[in-house]
């Protein structure tokens, strides 16, 4: 989870926010419903994307209880907020995978559309990232090729290499 604060931050001990980011697999396979607890906690507008272990299904319950930008962006403060949830394939055939041809073509028609400062919310990492794991690097390949196009990348999906 990311809070994003385009505001000057205040003294309380959070802090005031503008909005959440939630990157992705937040049912841990289900049920949908399980998204509402965390999703009712925030009271500011939450940009959400599916992981690739949510169900595809979630997407209507996102869609009823926050702002899921799977495939699509939302433009908030005169920054472009772009969404591409699940994941590349993984070997352990999880509900949410995409090919790689699908979401090259999905971001890269996002991004033909946007301009200015572009924020990428996705639960997989870009190859050669934070996507190390003991085989190696698990990444999206097709995220990868567009990495000069964001000015922040905001992911999740590899548990094994966490960094803030």
């Amino acid at each position: 989870m990311v809070i994003i604060r385009m505001s000057p931050p205040s003294l309380t001990l959070a802090g005031n926010f503008d909005a959440v980011l939630l990157a992705g697999d937040i049912t841990d396979f289900g049920p949908d419903e399980r998204a509402l607890d965390l999703l009712k906690m925030f009271n500011v507008p939450v940009l959400v994307i599916p992981g690739n272990c949510d169900n595809p299904s979630i997407l209507q319950c996102l869609d009823d209880n926050a702002i899921c930008i799977h495939n699509s962006y939302r433009i908030m403060e005169g920054i472009s907020f772009l969404g591409i949830g699940g994941s590349n394939p993984t070997p352990f055939n999880t509900p949410f995978e995409l090919s790689e041809k699908r979401i090259g073509e999905n971001v890269g028609k996002l991004l033909s559309k946007l301009r200015g400062k572009i924020v990428l919310l996705s639960h997989a990492p870009p190859l050669n990232t934070t996507d190390r794991v003991q085989r190696g690097n698990v990444g999206s390949a097709a995220l990868a090729r567009y990495l000069g196009r964001f000015d922040l990348v905001v992911c999740g999906h590899i548990h094994e290499a966490r960094v803030l």
